[in-house]
């Protein structure tokens, strides 16, 4: 009953201190922004994949009517991919601000079509959007830090902390009281938006919850962190200006020194080809085929799909088969950047993850994206759905340009659909 009656006198303490509770309501306003805002952008791609999907169809419709060949059929006909945030991703967009969440493919070679978005936001992903990640990963220690620095220091100033300690018989439980009911009300303030924006985008009870258990520890994290910079000695003779400025320095090296270091280390250590690399060479490969003998663009179509070694001849000096094949053999011969490229980002992913044990909110943030599937795996796992799509579009259309199948629209009724990437791919990696 006393340990109740202790949270209830802090807690009245507490709210007799004005900027004490403007701390909290700013937090709390911020927490709201941010929900609102993730949920507005999720809404926003939901609305222009449901538009696209809808012009897709349309427009796919329109040129199939207007062709005469399969050829021409898979020339003109655009294909949409994409990948849906899941309910969760309002909280933590993640690499969705880095990677295409969207593509239009048609049966041409490939990986132009892919890296040719291969255009990130540097600001971005060294930031991060303004989201609840970010909130809870890099400005909540901000907020622990402006309501505890002066926990004790602010005591000795207005000169209460000799009655203070004299009038209880546990100097170390009041302090420790006093930062809990501090931490709880900016946890409650936190976390209560993104309970309700996630009930609203619908996210599973066991996603919320985990999030939820995420914000709480990494909110005792700190408040552990200056409760205990708070009763060294050393700091203890301090003003509360020095804890405070002593206690920055902390959240400035785990914060922004740890990540920005290691990400450059990263990408020293880990060199990769580019996307206008992999682009530059499909393109020269399938410009390059119009120069040469027959021959040489069937040789090494062939080498990967034999099967269709009797169907090569050619009437004439154009025959749709033979474009598809050259533009297949661009893609060949862009292979190994390409997958040099995507060990690349799986390398640098994975070093980053061991980073991320030195620093908190690095933690925080990758294991919230991993939960919100927009990290660099779920990201991956769209490419790829991308590449088996592809594959599936030119296992339709190569038997019927090789066995010079008589055209018809009904046929491309028969057309493969995306296998969309909706639920993402989880992964336990942080």
């Amino acid at each position: 009953m006393s340990y109740f009656n202790d949270i209830k006198r802090e807690a009245t303490f507490i709210a007799k201190q004005k900027y004490r509770v403007a701390f909290v309501l700013a937090a709390f306003v911020l927490s709201v922004f941010a929900v609102w805002s993730g949920i507005t952008e999720t809404q926003t791609q939901h609305a222009t994949i449901a538009r696209l999907l809808e012009k897709d169809h349309t427009d796919r419709v329109n040129v199939q009517s207007h062709q005469s060949d399969f050829g021409s059929a898979a020339y003109y006909t655009f294909h949409l991919t994409y990948a849906e945030p899941s309910p969760m991703a309002f909280a933590a967009m993640g690499q969705r601000d880095v990677f295409p969440w969207k593509h239009r493919i048609r049966m041409l070679a490939l990986e132009g079509q892919i890296y040719e978005t291969d255009a990130d936001n540097p600001e971005l992903s060294l930031v991060g959007r303004f989201d609840y990640a970010f909130l809870i990963s890099v400005l909540m220690p901000l907020f622990v830090i402006l309501l505890l620095h002066d926990l004790r220091s602010g005591e000795k100033e207005a000169g209460r902390f000799d009655l203070l300690t004299v009038t209880t018989s546990n100097q170390r439980a009041l302090w420790l009281t006093r930062a809990a009911v501090q931490s709880a009300a900016l946890g409650v303030a936190i976390m209560l938006p993104f309970v309700v924006g996630a009930i609203v985008t619908g996210a599973s009870a066991l996603n919320v919850a985990l999030v939820v258990a995420i914000t709480i520890i990494h909110l005792a994290v700190w408040t552990t962190i200056a409760f205990a910079i708070g009763g060294i000695k050393r700091f203890a003779s301090m003003n509360s200006a020095r804890v405070a400025s002593s206690l920055l320095g902390i959240w400035l090296l785990i914060t922004v020194m740890i990540p920005v270091a290691g990400d450059t280390i990263i990408k020293s250590a880990v060199q990769s080809p580019s996307g206008g690399q992999i682009v530059l060479t499909q393109r020269e490969a399938v410009n390059g085929a119009w120069d040469l003998p027959f021959s040489a663009t069937w040789d090494e179509f062939l080498a990967t799909h034999p099967q269709w070694a009797d169907k090569t001849d050619m009437n004439s000096l154009f025959e749709w088969k033979w474009y598809y094949a050259f533009q297949q053999v661009g893609d060949q011969t862009a292979a190994p950047l390409s997958s040099s490229y995507r060990e690349a980002i799986q390398r640098r992913d994975k070093l980053a993850s061991y980073i991320a044990w030195v620093s908190p909110p690095m933690l925080t943030q990758r294991v919230m994206t991993a939960i919100a599937d927009t990290n660099t795996h779920a990201m991956m796992a769209y490419e790829a759905s991308i590449r088996q799509y592809h594959a599936d579009l030119r296992q339709f259309y190569y038997p019927l340009l090789f066995n010079n199948v008589e055209f018809s629209v009904d046929v491309l009724n028969d057309l493969p659909s995306f296998n969309k990437q909706g639920d993402g791919v989880k992964s336990s990696q942080p």
